[in-house]
């Protein structure tokens, strides 16, 4: 007996078998949600700096941890135009009226006063601001050597942020030789 084969009803059959795999595939699978990624919430603690005495000098200090790295930006107002030391204090306390309650330099590592990144500094050696003639500067600083909230030795919460009426020198001890305080303010913890 000899058979006839229609390539067309073949191709034909074929197809709708698999149409038929395909559906049934995809009613089997559940439903692949795409992973939807958020990036972690940045640490932030920060310190509104007020004048002392008759200053004027006002400003902001900003700390914001990503991963282990946490950058610190200040801005300043109402200063004589020049370089000004600022430095992170021992006590967030800016209670006196010419600053000394916020204590000395924050030197929670005991070695000897410096400029930061070279040799031996402070934890709390900053540096100096560059005060423009409008009254306003800003330095920015990125550091692993601190940490936030963390209540540990090298953790900036709860310290003072002190501006100088003059600049450090980066070489007299115990505090680089920069002048009267002329604003402070206490860092807390961003909520």
């Amino acid at each position: 007996m000899k058979t006839n084969f229609n390539p067309i009803s073949i191709k034909f059959t074929f197809l709708i078998f698999i149409s038929i795999v395909v559906i049934l595939s995809g009613c089997e699978r559940a439903p692949q949600q795409a992973a939807v990624l958020t990036p972690a919430t940045p640490i932030q603690a920060n310190a509104v700096i007020g004048s002392l005495g008759d200053s004027g000098v006002t400003g902001t200090a900003v700390f914001t941890q990503n991963d282990d790295m946490i950058t610190l930006i200040i801005e300043v107002m109402g200063a004589s135009p020049g370089l000004h030391g600022v430095h992170i204090h021992e006590k967030g306390d800016c209670s006196a009226p010419d600053g000394s309650s916020a204590g000395g330099h924050w030197n929670p590592t005991n070695v000897d006063h410096g400029k930061w990144g070279v040799g031996e500094f402070h934890l709390g050696d900053i540096g100096n601001i560059n005060v423009g003639e409008d009254g306003s500067g800003s330095i920015s600083l990125t550091t692993d050597l601190w940490e936030i909230g963390t209540g540990s030795d090298v953790d900036v919460v709860g310290k003072g942020i002190i501006v100088h009426a003059d600049p450090d020198d980066f070489i007299s001890q115990p505090s680089g030789n920069a002048g009267a305080r002329i604003g402070c303010g206490v860092i807390v913890l961003t909520e």
